[in-house]
């Protein structure tokens, strides 16, 4: 008998994979997905009603959970606000710098960026971006979302900065400049309606083809941004 028992236990210890209990990486993996769920859910909500407008209770309703379940990833809404403009700049940032350096001139590639940037701004993440107001983040928050801000900005001047050396773009100001195109894209995030006539690529095209058209330098080639 204490042969058998001794050769039971023996085995029990050879077959830890039976643990109903995940392993720490699927734990990860797991919550991952889950934040990410969050995330996704609550820019659609910000998106649609506003920040101050939505609570977490929509949220949590939405994704068939309750509310303390949501404690698990954020500690408050302000948390999921910020994560979900990180998550735009964040977006923003790797598309300009791909922009910056693709091929072509300064121009056909602040054309590219500046296409880019406005689709990213008529849903998403990029939306968010541009339909949050600096006072509905904390003082904290908001330092390290304008860190993001001027690294994006610096890009967008960068390329200016070889338009103009190339020939292709003529400006008097490439900080001006910067803030007027940006500032000018970003308010699609505010009137662009997925239900209407155009698509977000034919809004991007139309309202950068109207900035590309005041900086261009004056040549039939540039002003098409060929």
């Amino acid at each position: 008998m204490l042969g058998r028992l001794m050769r039971t236990g023996s085995t029990a210890k050879r077959s830890p994979d039976v643990s109903p209990w995940p392993k720490p990486e699927q734990r990860e993996i797991n919550r991952a997905l889950k934040r990410e769920a969050v995330l996704l859910r609550a820019v659609e909500f910000f998106n649609e009603k506003g920040f101050h407008a939505t609570s977490l209770d929509d949220v949590a309703l939405s994704l068939n959970v309750t509310k303390p379940t949501i404690y698990h990833y954020f500690a408050n809404k302000d948390e999921i606000l910020f994560a979900c403009v990180q998550r735009g700049l964040e977006e923003i940032g790797q598309a300009a710098q791909a922009a910056e350096q693709a091929g072509g001139n300064g121009l056909q590639r602040l054309r590219a960026l500046l296409i880019d940037y406005a689709m990213m701004m008529s849903d998403g993440f990029g939306a968010c971006v541009g339909r949050t107001p600096d006072h509905a983040l904390s003082a904290e928050s908001l330092s390290r979302i304008k860190a993001l801000k001027r690294d994006t900005d610096a890009i967008v001047r960068r390329v200016i900065e070889a338009g103009m050396a190339d020939g292709s773009i003529a400006v008097a100001d490439v900080r001006l400049t910067t803030f007027t195109a940006l500032g000018a894209l970003n308010w699609i995030s505010r009137w662009y309606d997925p239900a209407g006539p155009l698509s977000k690529r034919e809004i991007a095209e139309h309202s950068v083809a109207t900035l590309i058209g005041g900086l261009a330098a004056r040549s039939d080639s540039n002003r098409r941004g060929e």
